[in-house]
This record gives C-alpha cells, sequence and structure tokens, in this order.
C-alpha cells in the first residue's frame, strides 16, 4: 500500500504529539516527587536495663500490664498457655553467652522475654499466607489473625519461642476482656505486637508505662537522639543469639 505525502506527515506530527506528552507527564511526575519527599522509616526497638529490673524481685508489673491490654488468656495448663511477655532466667535466656562472670552475676535472676521483632524475621519467611508480615516504615513485626491457618511454621521458624498457639478458645480464660482489643480464637498464632495498637494514639506499650523501676526504654533505634539510642552508646547491650542474623531489636544492659 502505498503512503501519501499527506499520511506521512499526519503519523509523524501525531508521534511527535506522544513523545511530547509523555515528556510533559514524567516531568509533572518529577516534580511532585521532589517536592514531597518520602518520610523517613522508623525502627522501633526496646532497651530493658537489667540492674534496674533486678531491684524488684519477683516483679510481674509489665507482664501484668500487657495481658490486661491484649486480652491474653490466663490458661493454667503450661502446654497449652498464651504469653506475649515472661520471665526466663537469664542463663536460660542467653545460654550461648561465653562469659562465666556475667553469667554468675544474673544468674537465676529471671528475666522479660517477648517477640524480638527481628530485622530479618524468619517466622514472616516461612507463613504461607502472609498472616505475618514486617511493617516496612517502623519495623513492627504484625501479625493478621484473620490470615492465620494455624500451621505453626512461624512457631518453628522463631529461634525465640516468642509466638503461642490457641490450643483451646481462649476466650472463657480472660478475665476482664478489654473492649478496646480484639480477642482471638482457637486455631491461631499470637505474639507480642508491640503495642502498635498504642504507638497510633501516641502512647508508649503497655508494659514500659506499667514498670515502677523505668527498667524498660521504648524508642526509634534509626534516631540517634532517641534515649533509647542513648542507652545503647552508654552501656554495653546484650541481644538474644544475634549470631542467627535475625537483626533482634530488643536489648538488654547489664
Amino acid at each position: 500500500m502505498k503512503i501519501t505525502r499527506k499520511d506521512f506527515l499526519l503519523c509523524s506530527g501525531l508521534g511527535l504529539a506522544a513523545v511530547l506528552a509523555k515528556r510533559a507527564v514524567s516531568a509533572v511526575s518529577g516534580s511532585v516527587g521532589t517536592a514531597a519527599p518520602a518520610k523517613a522509616a522508623k525502627h522501633w526497638g526496646l532497651v530493658i536495663d537489667l540492674q534496674k529490673c533486678r531491684k524488684e524481685a519477683g516483679c510481674v508489673d509489665c507482664i501484668k500490664a500487657c495481658n490486661v491490654a491484649h486480652n491474653i488468656p490466663q490458661i493454667q495448663d503450661p502446654a497449652h498457655e498464651v504469653k506475649w511477655i515472661w520471665n526466663q532466667p537469664f542463663e536460660s535466656a542467653f545460654a550461648f553467652e561465653q562469659t562465666d562472670y556475667a553469667r554468675q552475676a544474673y544468674a537465676g535472676h529471671p528475666i522479660p522475654l517477648l517477640c524480638n521483632h527481628c530485622a530479618n524475621p524468619p517466622c514472616v519467611r516461612v507463613c504461607p499466607t502472609q498472616a505475618t508480615w514486617k511493617r516496612e516504615d517502623d519495623g513492627i513485626v504484625m501479625m493478621d489473625w484473620h490470615r492465620c491457618i494455624g500451621c505453626r511454621y512461624c512457631m518453628a521458624a522463631c529461634p525465640y519461642g516468642s509466638r503461642s498457639f490457641n490450643w483451646q478458645d481462649p476466650r472463657p480464660a480472660i478475665a476482664s476482656p478489654n473492649p478496646d482489643f480484639p480477642t482471638r480464637t482457637k486455631g491461631v498464632v499470637e505474639k507480642c505486637n508491640f503495642c502498635e495498637e498504642r504507638l497510633a494514639r501516641g502512647r508508649g506499650p503497655a508494659c514500659v508505662e506499667a514498670c515502677p523501676e523505668n527498667a524498660l526504654v521504648f524508642g526509634d533505634l534509626a534516631d540517634p537522639d532517641a534515649e533509647a539510642r542513648k542507652l545503647l552508646r552508654a552501656r554495653f547491650g546484650l541481644q538474644r543469639e544475634p549470631e542467627l542474623g535475625t537483626g533482634p531489636s530488643v536489648y538488654y544492659l547489664v
């Protein structure tokens, strides 16, 4: 088929108009991107001062506050218990620490344990339904109980034992349900969420506010001026099994 000079000029004009329109859209997109830069991501973390925590032997105020805030059932059977924060002897929590003197100093001392909200969480990688994921804006490892199918892959992958499975309906084991937080059902996994629902309202975690010795300090580890970062610069902080490459966001000052 022959193309006349008129048709050639028409096609050329349309092509040029399309190129100019594409450049205009790109220019507008670029100007919008530079005018509203992305907000810097946070990295929420928790620093626990074991010297202050030792002052109150047998204190479980942080655990009680967490239980009330998050409707954690009080199940007596250890095989079926659900826990977000719990106490464990130092030598058990830090079994691979090779400093005998540190082990003697804290031997038998119960220390609070919880989800470490890892920078590289193995639980997230193994979940087949994406019921657990890490938030990119602040590093909190979340749970969606509606997506959880109870396969417990995340429990097997977590090296810290930070997740609990609801072997039974947890609701009858909640004395006074908190209407501001959802209850769970039989057959789902749950764990500490760093009180993300309280953070959204500008408050700190329940465990931090409840500590009578101010032994728990919560803050943005990405902020060099945050109190948590200042403590980590001034004192030596342990992470649980950092050699696993998970990058725990919970530190213990010794």
